[in-house]
This record gives C-alpha cells, structure tokens and sequence, in this order.
C-alpha cells in the first residue's frame, strides 16, 4: 500500500512527474548514446562485402534515376514470410557502401535485396523491355530505352572519388582503373583479371545481349545481378551460431 500511495504522489504531481519522466529519459538517453562515442563503428563486419565495381556503381545510378526504389524495397525484414520468400533477412552490412541506401518500404514490385542470380541476363533484358512478357501481372513501365542508350564512362573515376570521401574504401587504383574496369567487365572478350581481383565476385560478360556496346542497360543489370550475392550465408550462420 505504502508503494502505492508513493506512486499516487507522483501521479498527482505535475511537477514530480515531469522530474521523474526527465530522470528516466536522460539515463536511457546515456546508455544508448554514451557507447557511440567509443565505437569505431557499429556495423557488424561480414565477410566477402566491398565497395560496388564501377559497372555496378554505374548501374545503381540509373536504378536511382529512373525511380525503381520507389516500388521496390531492399530490405528483407527478420519475419518467416519475408525470409521464406526474399532469402535470409538483410545484414546493416549490406548497404554500408549505399549512399543513399535503398531500404524502402514500399513494394509495389518484390523486394530486390536477394535478386542476384536469381534470374538469367536475358530475362532481365527482357523484362526491361516488356515486364508483362514475363510477368502478366506486372504493373511496371518499359525501360526498353536502356538497351540503345550508351553508357557515359566519361570521367567515371571522379564518382569513385565522391564515394571515397563519404566513407567508401575505394583504393587509387581503384579510381585509376575505373573506366578500365568498367568496360572490361561487360565486354566477354576482355582481359578481366584486373576486375576480378579488385572487385571479388564481380558478374562479367555482356549484359544485354549486345556485346559490340556498352549501354545502360549492361550496367542496370550488372548491377541487379550481383544484388544479394557477395555474402556466403551458410558461412555466416555456422558463424553465429544459428545452426
């Protein structure tokens, strides 16, 4: 009773309260905020991440033109549907390098977190051009453009440089090599050596069907296909323990 007639004191009391609910938000406030200013940085490590490839790179920059993030998200969130239909929900990790990130919350079209490899070049192609070719139901507009505009390289090391001062790790002769790169990965008859080693995992080939250009169209997919595809779950979870 006497607890209860303390708690009915404090009720009653503007005053008390306000004190009270300050008291409680300030130290709440310090445990969450204190750890901050310590950290290196708050973000799990996760092996087999790295910065995009310059095709990649060029790639998310017409999937940011063109809007797609207003219909589709990247970010399966921790519930059974969303893994069993996505793939294993989404690490902090994963877009450490996306400025902006492309998170979302509107899914108008599936998520797109884990559509790496999930489809043939030649379906995304053609899913540009027509959507309701391979899916009837898709409300999505045709992008057919990309496929006849050429890719502007010019200069592209200087994006590179960008990146590289909001916190990006891309090396000099990363920014050195990056048109380089930028072509040879989409051109099947390149020396690709140079890609493979600074960009692991990196999709190579022609893109779009057309191996004589190299379009928008080559870096949009080249893009979507290495969404989802450079960490080793099954790794991961024996290494957390999940198994």
């Amino acid at each position: 009773m006497a607890l209860m007639d303390k708690h009915k004191i404090i009720e009653k009391n503007a005053t008390l309260l306000l004190a009270g609910s300050l008291f409680v938000v300030t130290i709440g406030g310090i445990v969450e905020i204190a750890p901050l200013f310590y950290l290196e940085n708050t973000i799990e490590k996760v092996e087999g991440m790295r910065p995009y490839s310059p095709l990649e790179l060029a790639g998310r920059n017409v999937y940011i033109r063109e809007g797609c993030y207003v219909c589709h998200s990247q970010m399966i969130r921790p519930f059974r549907d969303e893994v069993e239909r996505y793939g294993h929900y989404s690490l902090a990790a994963e877009s450490m390098y996306d400025h902006p990130f492309q998170w979302g919350s509107k899914r108008t079209g599936p998520d797109l977190a884990r559509v790496g490899d999930r489809y043939s070049n030649e379906w995304h192609v053609q899913h540009m051009i027509e959507p309701r070719s391979v899916v009837p139901e898709s409300v999505m507009p045709s992008y057919a453009f990309l496929k006849d505009t050429p890719l502007d390289t010019r200069n592209f090391g200087t994006h590179l440089v960008a990146q590289q001062r909001v916190g990006v790790p891309y090396t000099d002769e990363m920014v050195e090599n990056a048109v380089a790169d930028l072509k040879a990965q989409a051109d099947p008859n390149a020396d690709t050596s140079g890609v493979e080693a600074r960009y692991p995992k990196a999709k190579l080939g022609d893109f779009d069907g057309d191996p004589a250009r190299l379009t928008e169209m080559d870096a949009l997919v080249a893009y979507l296909q290495m969404l989802g595809t450079l960490v080793d779950f099954s790794t991961y979870d024996e290494a957390a323990g999940y198994r």
